[in-house]
């Protein structure tokens, strides 16, 4: 998953500050006939790639009825549904309308800045239209991910037929809030270890404290950094481990979230509720989560151990890709997500990008044949070459450095760096002795909560396999980073003895040339797709459907129409193939029944 430089540079960090409850429209007068002033949809132009935008009709008067207390709109002018960003204090908040009330809150979501007013508002959640996290429009809090952080609130009240919110210039200036969390207590004996890196186990211990869990929490992870945020890895392969860390340092102190670092996992005893380190140490539990995600999949090829035949998966791994490309001829080995973003990243540094794979078209399990056709032009017009159905036979070298790749039909390709870009294993080879449940691939399998078949042993991300309810419960692995944080979420609630079913919608995205591909739902097994719009421009949103039923939706530049169809799939709607054949649009209208 790919994002380009204005999104990183939008990426928020926590701010402190609570919600403040009751953030809705409190009616002290009977309201009359709505105004004839027509509505005005948070209808912002935003890319990604620039952050340009044009802004919609303000009223007019900004009288102040009380300090900091700001006229927005009359109370006909938004119906349910409806949403705009409204100035307030000397900036701006969201102001939605829900059920007959009027509620505010930040205007930007928490993950990387997109602006929600383009997104999708619906059953009292608004829904980004980027990346699919979901802000609960009463409270604030961060309902559905990714992102880690909640909105802040404003006080809303309707007077004569006049909307009115109560904002300070301090709270309007903060993008986001982060939930208030306990502490440890010592006399909580209690210890739930998370075991992993990654978003899952971070959502997990900031839930857990969340919730009121004062036990201890820790967090054990073989990397040497703090969690950070992986996706960027492939799209600014230069950026430091620290400027995309989860969380810093004094965040995990401040709430008493114990991190063990270059600390490996050997073995977990079940039955003796212990977790064995590399280092000969262990750690006792009285919960466990394992998300150890995955491992670069290797290829069992003569020359694999050159010097710059390389994998990505650390902020080193990353580091030393891009500066070793510089100028270089450099072979990419797969060309689905991971592979082609690299792709995107290095074309326009290295003297050229090659790209090998046994497919027939960039991303074609997943995206399709015509989808991945008009995704091959745009790399190939930034002078990236396809090898399709060939595989690399060997890589050769002078001085222990690759300087060759040597295809299955016998093509040569000069080389200076090779990247393997071929998916990911799971990472649960320690667990082949703790009892718990496995698929032959090595994926553990898990209930609805996230549980194991061992009791007090849970699991989450990339590396289950679990009941995806969009897909009639059947067992699913999506190994997308918005669902490693519903993981993670999830399994703190139960963990805690609060019963929860995951119930999230799978979505993930790619930005590659400053483009992005928004995907959700689960396509595995789809029989056609159904395409809108122009695949060259490119600008498109593609059906992905099984028999009469859409299962996936992706697209380029049509925004929000994935983040609806999540939105629709959650509430247990369904598209229909017969509904998108002539308008891809007709089923919106549906999530306003919701």
């Amino acid at each position: 998953m790919h994002l380009n430089l204005t999104d990183i540079q939008q990426l928020t960090r926590g701010n402190s500050g609570d919600s403040t409850w009751g953030a809705k429209a409190s009616t002290v007068t009977t309201p009359t006939a709505p105004s004839s002033q027509a509505p005005t949809r948070g209808t912002y132009l935003v890319t990604e790639e620039n952050g340009s935008r044009s802004s919609p009709q303000q009223p007019k008067s900004q009288t102040k009825m009380a300090a900091n207390d700001v006229f927005v709109c009359n109370q006909g002018d938004l119906k349910d549904g409806e949403m705009r960003e409204v100035e307030v204090a000397g900036g701006k908040v969201l102001l939605t309308r829900d059920k007959g009330e009027y509620y505010a809150v930040g205007p930007k979501c928490t993950h990387y800045g997109a602006p929600l007013a383009n997104g999708v508002l619906c059953n009292g959640r608004v829904r980004c239209p980027w990346h699919g996290a979901c802000f609960n429009v009463k409270t604030g809090d961060i309902e559905d991910f990714p992102g880690l952080n909640s909105l802040p609130t404003f006080e809303v009240s309707v007077r004569d037929s006049k909307v009115y919110v109560k904002a300070d210039a301090e709270t309007v200036k903060k993008a986001s809030r982060v939930k208030s969390m306990v502490k440890h207590v010592a006399d909580n004996k209690q210890t739930f270890v998370l075991v992993g890196g990654g978003p899952a186990t971070v959502e997990c211990a900031e839930t857990l404290r969340q919730e009121g869990f004062t036990g201890k929490v820790v967090i054990v992870t073989r990397e040497k950094h703090l969690p950070y945020d992986r996706p960027k890895l492939s799209k600014a392969m230069d950026i430091k481990p620290e400027a995309i860390a989860l969380r810093d340092a004094d965040f995990y102190k401040s709430h008493d979230i114990e991190i063990q670092m270059e600390k490996e996992v050997v073995s977990v005893d079940s039955s003796g509720k212990s977790v064995k380190l590399s280092d000969g140490g262990s750690v006792q539990f009285d919960k466990l989560l394992i998300a150890t995600g995955g491992k670069p999949r290797t290829l069992p090829i003569p020359g694999l151990d050159l010097q710059n035949v390389c994998q990505l998966r650390t902020p080193g791994d990353a580091n030393y890709i891009a500066s070793a490309a510089q100028g270089k001829k450099v072979v990419i080995i797969g060309s689905s997500f991971i592979g082609m973003e690299v792709a995107s990243c290095l074309a326009e540094k290295a003297e050229s990008v090659s790209v090998v794979d046994l497919i027939k078209v960039p991303f074609q399990l997943t995206l399709g044949d015509k989808v991945g056709a008009a995704l091959q032009k745009m790399h190939e017009d930034k002078g990236v070459k396809f090898y399709f159905e060939r595989s690399v036979k060997e890589f050769v070298g002078e001085d222990g450095k690759v300087t060759e790749a040597i295809l299955s039909d016998g093509t040569k390709l000069e080389a200076d760096l090779c990247v393997l870009g071929i998916g990911v294993v799971p990472a649960t080879d320690f667990l082949k002795d703790s009892g718990i449940t496995m698929t032959t691939r090595g994926f553990i399998t898990v209930d609805k909560s996230l549980q194991t078949n061992m009791a007090d042993i849970y699991a989450a991300g990339d590396i289950v396999e679990f009941p995806l309810f969009t897909a009639g419960d059947q067992q699913a692995n999506i190994q997308h980073w918005q669902m490693a944080h519903q993981h993670g979420h999830t399994a703190a609630l139960n963990m805690l003895g609060k019963t929860t079913e995951v119930h999230s919608v799978p979505f993930f995205w790619t930005v590659q040339y400053g483009k992005s591909v928004r995907y959700t739902g689960y396509g595995p097994g789809y029989d056609d797709v159904v395409v809108h719009g122009d695949l060259e421009a490119p600008k498109f949103v593609a059906f992905y459907t099984k028999g009469e039923t859409v299962v996936a939706v992706a697209s380029l530049a049509f925004d929000p129409i994935v983040s609806q169809a999540a939105q629709l799939m959650l509430n247990g709607g369904t598209i229909t193939k017969e509904e998108i054949k002539d308008d891809p649009k007709s089923w919106t209208s549906r999530l306003q029944k919701f």
